[in-house]
């Protein structure tokens, strides 16, 4: 009968993300087999030994943000950082670290867990202008939806997203620039935060689009949720040239199912926003559920 060590270390070897466990001295005492296979580094090349320079944007960068974690700094959906291979070649990835305590509360350790940010490129985004700023917001939010869709699938608690794309941005983009647009859409963005329930988050999720992660129970609730949100822009007073310019969204709700997948998810939640939009706009369209598998 396996022991308790053994059941923690295949437990640690099946999970899906690179894991590594420091102790009190910054030494590495756990690599898993996922940071093994994304690293190319294994075990024996690490634990006991110091940190290559392959590996320091990862592991010194977390030991660096150990002290502000420590005093109670928020831990953050993820952090980009390049490692380089055991190959040679860049490895781009998603970096979290937690500060690891003991039963009375006093820290023993610290954890990171990370995986490749090219894994991120399944899901679906609205359009990005190259060297955009919202390629960052949206590499930190896919982080935090990946982590809630897994533990929904656990039993978790259910949520939506809503896909929200703002009507006046492409002509405006067009005949004023990206400044007058991008103004305008700091406007929006401000007054969709004020209708937020407390727990609900939100990020740029394309040049003139954003993406809620909402709390809410049901389709009906998220479709309720979602047209109060779509009153908000219209009483934005955003001015250019001294001429108002009337500001309303397209929106796409989508609530999360358990026989479904994340990008699934999105991609119901983009494909209903668009209905809204080419529909004129200024409308709210709820994304049908998958069907389901009857027993034949």
């Amino acid at each position: 009968m396996a022991d308790r060590k053994e059941l923690l270390e295949a437990a640690l070897d099946s999970y899906p993300e690179g894991l590594a466990l420091l102790d009190m001295e910054g030494q590495l005492v756990v690599w898993n087999r996922a940071a093994e296979a994304i690293t190319g580094h294994t075990s024996l090349d690490l634990l006991g030994r110091s940190t290559p320079a392959a590996l320091e944007p990862l592991l010194g960068g977390a030991r660096s943000r150990e002290q502000e974690l420590c005093m109670g700094a928020p831990v953050g959906h993820g952090t980009l950082v390049h490692l380089e291979h055991k190959l040679g070649h860049e490895v781009p990835a998603m970096m979290r670290a937690l500060v690891l305590r003991d039963g009375l509360g006093e820290r023993i350790g610290l954890e990171v867990v990370f995986h490749p940010a090219e894994s991120l490129d399944a899901l679906p985004h609205g359009e990005c202008s190259e060297g955009s700023r919202v390629e960052t917001d949206q590499a930190e939010f896919e982080d935090r939806l990946t982590a809630l869709f897994e533990d929904f699938l656990q039993g978790g608690e259910t949520f939506g997203v809503l896909w929200i794309a703002v009507d006046q941005a492409p002509d405006l983009r067009r005949t004023h620039g990206a400044g007058a647009c991008e103004l305008m859409l700091g406007k929006v963005e401000r007054t969709l935060a004020r209708g937020l329930r407390p727990a609900e988050e939100m990020a740029r999720w394309g040049d003139d689009e954003f993406l809620v992660l909402s709390h809410e129970r049901t389709p009906k609730m998220l479709a309720a949720h979602a047209q109060l949100l779509a009153g908000l822009p219209r009483t934005a007073d955003f001015r250019w040239w001294g001429d108002r310019v009337s500001i309303t969204v397209s929106i796409g709700a989508a609530q999360a199912e358990r026989e479904g997948n994340l990008a699934d998810l999105l991609e119901r939640a983009k494909a209903a926003m668009q209905t809204s939009f080419h529909a004129g706009g200024n409308q709210i369209t709820s994304a049908p559920g998958r069907p389901s598998c009857s027993p034949s």
